[in-house]
């Protein structure tokens, strides 16, 4: 075996190695919970779970503050009796989701090009005859030296129908005020059934006012949202391929 040909092999076991390594850590968690219904997160500050980033978002100038002495009124209440909307860091409010979407796209490419190439030497200071005659196979000619032709063609076709709707509410925290009044939400709610857990998760940016009389908001009404909606499971396992199969899609360029 030549030196090339055992350089290969022992890279490429190398490489079978580490992918078998980080398989094996990602499921000896699995592995132990085996018989087990998934583990559901414990609460916490959302500041400070890893990762979280406060949102910095352009603002308009300060307005001075207005002071109405001996007034009923406060600035910015809507009503004479205390609001009981979420206005500060640490309030709760109710947001409701309610997705109906439906996408139909469909797409259609047909390319097709042929290509012909001939060249040949005729003559060449005289020395195409018996000087050539050495040098080229026997049967060759020097006036159809090259004769190339390719042919090449592709036919793709694509379509995606979806439809997706959610109709549900969750409750969120108000994590962070912005200097111009509005209000950076996070919520997150776990449910499990059986040994099935469903996660859903939301954050983004709202306004005061559009918060309800009822403390609710509607999810079309928050700008940069993040909704995810998913869970973790015995079944959502099944529904995934195998690690080898993921990582043989990955690494395949055909």
């Amino acid at each position: 075996m030549s030196a090339t040909m055992t350089a290969r092999l022992i890279r490429f076991a190398m490489v079978a190695a580490a992918a078998t390594s980080l398989t094996a850590c990602g499921a000896a968690s699995r592995i132990a919970d085996i018989g087990k219904a998934p583990e559901m997160s414990s609460i916490q500050d959302p500041q400070a779970k890893p990762g979280y980033q406060p949102i910095s978002l352009p603002m308009p100038t300060p307005l001075p503050t207005e002071r109405n002495p001996n007034s009923l009124w406060r600035t910015g209440a809507k009503a004479f009796f205390k609001d009981q909307r979420a206005a500060k860091v640490g309030d709760i409010l109710t947001i409701n989701i309610s997705i109906a979407d439906q996408a139909k796209l469909s797409n259609e490419s047909k390319r097709s090009r042929a290509n012909t190439e001939k060249a040949g030497m005729p003559s060449l200071f005289g020395l195409e005859g018996a000087t050539l005659s050495r040098v080229l196979p026997a049967g060759a000619s020097a006036s159809s030296l090259v004769d190339l032709s390719s042919d090449t063609s592709n036919d793709g076709k694509g379509s995606v129908n979806r439809n997706e709707q959610i109709d549900l509410k969750v409750a969120a925290l108000v994590v962070q005020s912005l200097p111009n009044g509005n209000l950076v939400i996070q919520g997150r709610q776990e449910v499990r059934v059986n040994y099935e857990l469903r996660d859903l998760q939301i954050h983004g940016v709202i306004r005061p006012e559009d918060i309800t009389a009822q403390n609710t908001i509607s999810y079309e009404k928050i700008a940069e949202a993040r909704i995810s909606y998913g869970g973790r499971g015995q079944i959502t396992d099944v529904q995934q391929p195998r690690y080898g199969q993921q990582l043989y899609d990955i690494i395949m360029p055909f």
